[in-house]
């Protein structure tokens, strides 16, 4: 939607008073060359700048992540906040006022409003939690006596704002008292309703980890018992407006915090509160934590903002009880490089960690690929001095092998499988060829023997995005093709499509930035056809043959389409005069598709 329903005249204001140079230097250093400003990338570690800000147009590309978009996109990016908050943040920087009543509809204004209180009930909530920590209360002796067991210091109590939760009432007569009115407060997620009716605190008597999101707001908490019970040991307040568990990871606020100071080699992926303290008190401030549940793309994003590379260090039975570590595919699934941490039997983080840093960097330092970690995984799970149970292994151990992209890294698992197994080399590799029958070929190649393979459908995606990006970036070479006759099937294509016609039309400027506006955030297609306007790829001489190719590649492929319907409609018909037609129509295709060739 463009401009998210703000009047268009106080967007165009918006990004005139905030350059996208001056703005984006503002949290990374840029180097001019030409119309096109460079830098490494901040939301993935790289060493070499593939950053791209296009300071004509106003908006960035990535060429090593494929990120993209204007200024705001960019605020809301890189201060990890939504539309409306980046817009604040650049009025606030123009000292521009923002309607507030243009922000898409009433019903929209009031759902703000509705956020700003519950993030102010669960700042004051967090708050009420620290004074009950440190406010002399005897009841929170038992509070205080576990960060004692647990050996936080002061200093990382403080950190990570810990608090205590002294009983069922004091809170929401707290929060009452403040003036928040009951439905808020349930909508909170911080208090809930008992069976007579009454406010209770839904974290009672537990010490309270509060959940802060990348732009340090206290979104959810955590909390965990101090006695045993049949009651879930930790516990998270309710999914809210303010906090999705989905797309959250714990201590996200405090890794942003460490990009602004230095690059991060690495993230470190624990599955809980504890872990995260302990890891992140004794040196390792890299850490996050997904909150005990499963990975989801959500997240895997969101950490690739701060690195590419990630070390999954999740507790010592992790393999025994999760042996098929689908979960962390989404990582791998979002490019990014996951190594798996492999923990004492029995152990998590925080118990090696109390050996000291040391210990944890062992385990560190002996991280495995997510394919090595997958066998290891195995390995625990079957009993390999049992014939039965190590043919198991075997075959499971040969599909992972067989999943893997590249050919030495399968070399390299295959000899080792041997080696543990006794089986020989050959036979090893004969089972591989067989998992290997029921897939699609082209999942057994190596991705540069890929394009090599290309299908016409590929083909034809190939040709579309060139010549959009030709329009798009206004090649001299593109100025006379009427997009007006392209098939399009692809939703995004047809967007850039009309677009670049109803400027055409109307005789104004193409300005690829605006797209921003109408497209949704990150979206692939446009990202692919950005990243054709690097260097001289629409430029030189290879530029204008490539896209005469595109143009005789969509010709060649809407003829192909109607000569199979026309092929259908033969077969289908029985009129021998209606057949003759049709051969002659087909006669004449065959005739153009010859002629493209020769071409």
């Amino acid at each position: 939607m463009r401009g998210k329903g703000f009047d268009p005249e106080f967007m165009s204001a918006l990004k005139q008073k905030n350059d996208i140079i001056e703005v984006i230097s503002g949290y990374v250093s840029l180097d001019r060359k030409g119309n096109t400003h460079w830098a490494c990338c901040p939301f993935h570690h790289e060493k070499t700048p593939s950053f791209a800000v296009n300071e004509a147009e106003q908006f960035y590309h990535c060429f090593g992540c494929g990120v993209s978009g204007d200024v705001v996109r960019f605020v809301q990016e890189i201060e990890s906040t939504d539309f409306m908050g980046a817009v604040r943040i650049l009025a606030a920087r123009a000292k521009m006022p923002v309607p507030e009543s243009n922000f898409d509809t009433e019903q929209a204004v009031l759902l703000k409003k509705k956020r700003d209180t519950l993030a102010s009930i669960l700042l004051d909530s967090a708050r009420f939690y620290l004074s009950n920590l440190y406010g002399g209360e005897k009841q929170a002796e038992p509070h205080l006596q576990y960060i004692a067991n647990r050996k936080m210091s002061p200093t990382t109590v403080k950190k990570f704002g810990l608090g205590a939760s002294l009983d069922f009432f004091s809170l929401p007569e707290y929060l009452q008292d403040k003036g928040y009115q009951r439905q808020d407060l349930l909508d909170s997620g911080v208090v809930t309703e008992s069976k007579n009716g009454k406010l209770v605190d839904g974290q009672a008597g537990r010490l309270i980890f509060p959940i802060i999101n990348a732009f340090d707001e206290v979104v959810a908490f955590g909390g965990r018992l101090l006695e045993k019970s049949d009651f879930a040991k930790y516990k998270n307040t309710k999914e809210t407006m303010l906090f999705n568990k989905s797309k959250t990871l714990y201590n996200i606020n405090l890794l942003k915090k460490l990009k602004r100071e230095q690059p991060i080699k690495e993230v470190i992926i624990v599955e809980g509160y504890m872990d995260t303290i302990s890891l992140y008190q004794a040196g390792f401030k890299n850490v996050v934590a997904s909150m005990g549940t499963s990975l989801t793309k959500e997240q895997a994003r969101l950490v690739k903002r701060y690195s590419e590379n990630v070390l999954i260090s999740y507790d010592g039975d992790f393999a025994g009880q999760k042996a098929d570590l689908r979960g962390l595919e989404i990582l791998n699934d979002e490019h990014l490089n996951v190594r798996v941490v492999p923990m004492p039997e029995g152990l998590d983080p925080d118990d090696v960690v109390k050996q000291g840093a040391d210990a944890y960097q062992k385990c560190l330092d002996n991280a495995m690929p997510l394919v090595d970690y997958k066998i290891h995984a195995l390995e625990r799970k079957y009993d390999l001095s049992k014939t039965e149970e190590k043919r198991r292994f075997v075959a499971e151990a040969v599909k992972v092998v067989s999943s893997e992209e590249s050919e030495a890294v399968k070399e390299e698992l295959t000899r080792k499988l041997s080696k543990k197994t006794g089986i020989t080399f050959q036979a090893l590799e004969r089972d591989m060829r067989n998992a290997l029958k029921d897939k699609p070929i082209e999942m057994a190649l190596p991705k540069e023997k890929l394009a090599e393979t290309a299908s016409g459908a590929d083909q034809k995606q190939k040709a579309v995005r060139f010549i959009l990006a030709a329009k798009l970036f206004s090649a001299h070479y593109a100025k006379t093709y009427a997009l007006d006759g392209l098939s399009l099937s692809n939703e995004t294509h047809i967007v850039i499509r009309e677009y670049i016609l109803e400027r055409e039309r109307n005789g104004e400027r193409i300005r690829p930035s605006e797209l921003f506006e109408i497209l949704p955030e990150n979206d692939v297609e446009l990202n692919e056809i950005l990243d054709l306007n690097y260097g001289e790829k629409l430029t030189d001489e290879k530029a204008e043959r490539f896209f005469k190719d595109s143009v005789r590649t969509l010709e060649r492929e809407a003829l192909n389409v109607k000569m199979t319907d026309l092929h259908t409609q033969f077969n289908h018909s029985q009129d021998e005069t209606e057949r003759k037609a049709i051969t002659k129509q087909i006669s004449e295709i065959v005739k153009k598709l010859n002629a493209l060739k020769r071409k």
